[in-house]
């Protein structure tokens, strides 16, 4: 019994010992996405554009957040000396608006935050294919771009990767 467990202590430690010296030669690197998904020109120029892309309706929501702010404040201030069909008047023409605004904000919300995601879409594949070229190029075994918890700073190519999406020919801000 002795005799087997002391081969099974042998089998691994030469295991073990055999798996650290393959890893040895090889050449890993990792990738922080999150830090290309902010400093990437594609990443600045798909944020410029969903901002020209909604600001009109931006500024058309801030518009009737004023204007109901505005139907607030008179009812508040002037609602003592309405008459009482008047200050129902304004009362409801307040929640129409009211409705009417959570609406358009919703369908804001869900229209931003597709065009978002597609245009986030649209980045990862370009970090992606960015970071296959880098790995072929640099002659790479491994090269992890996402779940990362910990890493040696060393092993950081994201500058190297950012440099490859800088380059001309990258698809900048591809419409889909």
């Amino acid at each position: 019994m002795k005799r087997q467990f002391l081969a099974l202590n042998i089998f691994v430690l030469c295991v073990f010992s055999s798996v650290t010296v393959a890893a040895a030669g090889l050449k890993i690197g990792y990738v922080d996405t999150g830090r290309l998904l902010e400093v990437a020109p594609q990443a600045q120029a798909a944020t410029a554009q969903l901002k020209k892309e909604f600001a009109p309706r931006e500024d058309e929501m801030i518009i009737i957040q004023k204007d109901l702010k505005k139907l607030e404040d008179r009812l508040a201030r002037d609602g003592a000396v309405m008459s009482e069909a008047e200050r129902k008047r304004v009362g409801v023409d307040m929640l129409a608006k009211k409705r009417d605004f959570r609406r358009k904000q919703e369908e804001f919300r869900e229209d931003i935050n597709l065009r978002r995601n597609d245009a986030i879409g649209h980045l990862q594949l370009l970090i992606k294919q960015a970071i296959e070229k880098v790995g072929k190029d640099g002659k790479y075994d491994l090269i992890l771009y996402e779940g990362i918890a910990f890493a040696n700073p060393t092993l950081d190519i994201t500058n190297i990767v950012l440099k490859e999406l800088d380059k001309p020919g990258t698809a900048k801000s591809k419409k889909r």
